[in-house]
């Protein structure tokens, strides 16, 4: 175990992420330009791709972190069977549910009913399929639809706020089921699909495009919010939600509504709108 995932056992996760969510949203100008500075030269950010390509002028740290794209630098598979990668970054894992259970890392699982912290919405996943996406600091941090889906229930479940690094992948048991997250619960022409919003340290919280701030802060009960007959439909590629910090994305799909696209597999270096899978 590295020193940083070793740390994050005894790190105040609170404590440490409030003052992250400060320093993200001041507008103190010298403190949001050497933020967005030392990112930028540290991850190798490519602003050649953003909407606003001067970092000076962005107001805050996370008006820069979550910054948009220019028009057509992400485009989806033109196969209109094709399943998109919901955004940019690299396969943590992906495959088969095997009764319910979701692979992290060697030695490591955790099930879908504790992802989602719900049991009953985890059984139609029991058998399908998962893509865990990883997003790194300098990637695009808005997360798309992988399929075209209205929205059924959201649930907002609080946790711990581990790193989601791949060292901590490796070493801390059910990270993914343990930390922060947000499920959003979909209706599709193939069945559910949920993608999943996990949080992380120094994740300053998540927003969704059809009600704002999604993650409360520091929540400390399970919270579900029912959407039916609200008819909040999203496309295929549209944007659907966006972290205010890196984090990660998971996909779940339910059996026989999909196979995984050829030569997808850990550590695969991805980018939002390239094929997931195709529908079976």
């Amino acid at each position: 175990m590295d020193l940083i995932t070793a740390l994050t056992y005894v790190l105040p996760h609170r404590a440490v992420s409030s003052l992250a969510r400060s320093l993200a949203y001041s507008k103190h100008g010298a403190t949001s330009r050497w933020l967005i500075d030392t990112v930028t030269r540290k991850f190798g950010v490519d602003l050649s791709e953003a909407a606003n390509s001067d970092p000076r002028s962005y107001e805050t740290f996370n008006a820069f972190f979550t910054r948009a794209l220019k028009s057509g630098a992400r485009v989806p598979d033109p196969d209109p069977n094709a399943l998109l990668m919901p955004a940019d970054g690299r396969i943590s894992q992906c495959g088969a549910i095997e009764s319910g259970r979701i692979f992290q890392a060697k030695g490591q699982s955790f099930t879908a009913a504790e992802l989602l912290g719900d049991a009953k919405a985890a059984e139609p996943f029991a058998d399908g399929l998962f893509a865990t996406v990883y997003l790194s600091p300098k990637d695009y941090h808005r997360v798309h639809m992988p399929w075209t889906g209205t929205l059924r229930e959201t649930v907002h479940v609080p946790g711990r706020l581990f790193s989601v690094g791949p060292a901590a992948v490796r070493y801390v048991p059910r990270l993914f089921a343990r930390n922060e997250r947000l499920a959003c619960l979909f209706d599709t022409d193939f069945g559910p699909m949920a993608v999943v919003m996990v949080g992380a340290l120094l994740v300053s919280g998540v927003e969704t495009v059809w009600g704002g701030v999604a993650i409360p802060r520091y929540g400390d009960r399970i919270a579900k919010k029912d959407y039916r007959g609200r008819g909040i439909v999203l496309e295929r590629f549209a944007e659907m939600a966006r972290f205010n910090y890196g984090s990660t994305v998971i996909v779940l799909l339910p059996p026989g509504a999909a196979v995984l696209a050829p030569g997808l597999s850990a550590e695969s270096a991805v980018r939002l709108g390239e094929r997931l899978a195709s529908r079976a």
